[in-house]
């Protein structure tokens, strides 16, 4: 027997929501429009007894479904990549997507592959940390389009930090493309104190509000960046049944395919926050490489990358990455600090 008396399918777009909303029996009750506004949903739903409405994951769905709980409603945010139903329909329209929204969630909602957005808090801070790395990507395609022009009339930049790129190459430049070339590197001087003050603001806001970040610091390749963006994803640990279950969740597992006797080995899922995702296999790169302290799991990830194969040495740093998100989530679970070596450890209590 179904809960509510009403189920409702909310297609989001930029300036107008479509909407339909059925009975216990299935028969659409109305279809309507309305804004993508705080007034204009809080004016229908407001008023309308307690509903499940499914929405699917988009810019606008964090918000919106904290406004919707907010006023009664239980609300399921789909994930888009799971309903190939709606999004490889032959008459797709948003109407129409949202009848089937209403139709999913009164059936089966588990067919919506329902995510969890991250609290309002979170998700400020976790702005701080897309800030950064908007900044950073821009100064990497600056300092691309420096080196590509002086390569472009037979000159060459030499190596350099990116950190320093505006302080060095200007001595460097040849003097026919200065005027056009110096003041990038005047906007690239200014990008990187942004890029250093938002550092700064993101070691505070690690210590002064997640104190967890420091128990996560404690591995050797993460930092204040990976730590808190580490916390800000996961946000809850409990909803965690297993630390192993982390990995599947930011898509470091691989794909699986299987039919009769054919088992293919596929790439991973890449499901989950790119960004992250990307973070985690930076910090298993450092564990790998030649810098970073000896380890356990910098053992185990060596050793696979001696057994060669195919792709060996990348295989091996997304395992890495993937023990490291798991290793994180125990130690975030426990409390307890990294041990590069816990076995001795062990014995040395003993």
């Amino acid at each position: 027997m179904n809960e509510y008396n009403m189920y409702v399918g909310m297609d989001l777009g930029d300036s107008m929501n479509n909407v339909c909303v059925l009975d216990n029996a299935g028969d659409i009750l109305w279809e309507c429009q309305v804004r993508c506004t705080q007034e204009g949903l809080t004016a229908m739903f407001d008023s309308m007894a307690p509903a499940r409405v499914a929405i699917e994951a988009s810019t606008h769905s964090p918000w919106v479904s904290r406004l919707l709980s907010e006023l009664g409603h239980e609300v399921l945010v789909g994930n888009p990549r799971k309903l190939r139903m709606i999004y490889r329909n032959a008459r797709k329209c948003d109407a129409h997507d949202a009848q089937m929204l209403a139709r999913i969630c009164r059936m089966d909602p588990a067919l919506l592959c329902p995510i969890q957005h991250r609290g309002r808090q979170a998700q400020v801070d976790m702005t701080v940390l897309k800030s950064r790395n908007a900044l950073v990507e821009t100064r990497t395609r600056l300092v691309n389009h420096v080196r590509s022009l002086v390569k472009s009339v037979g000159e060459r930049l030499p190596s350099c930090q990116a950190e320093a790129f505006h302080r060095k190459m200007g001595a460097f430049i040849p003097e026919d493309l200065k005027s056009a070339l110096l003041p990038m590197l005047e906007i690239l001087k200014k990008v990187t104190e942004k890029i250093l003050a938002y550092d700064k603001a993101i070691a505070e806001l690690s210590v002064q509000r997640y104190p967890e970040c420091e128990v996560l610091q404690s591995i050797q390749g993460i930092g204040p960046i990976t730590s808190l963006a580490y916390v800000l994803t996961i946000e809850d640990p409990t909803r965690f049944e297993k630390s192993r279950d982390v990995g599947a969740y930011l898509g470091l597992v691989p794909r699986l395919d299987q039919s009769g006797n054919m088992d293919p080995q596929l790439r991973i899922t890449k499901t989950g926050c790119a960004y992250l995702r990307r973070l985690l296999v930076s910090a298993a790169q450092y564990i790998l490489g030649p810098f970073a302290q000896d380890s356990k799991l910098r053992k185990w990830g060596l050793e696979l990358c001696a057994r060669g194969g195919k792709n060996g040495k990348k295989r091996a740093v997304v395992a890495v990455a993937r023990k490291l998100c798991v290793l994180m989530h125990r130690l975030w679970m426990d409390g307890t600090f990294w041990e590069p070596f816990p076995e001795q450890c062990q014995e040395g209590v003993t």
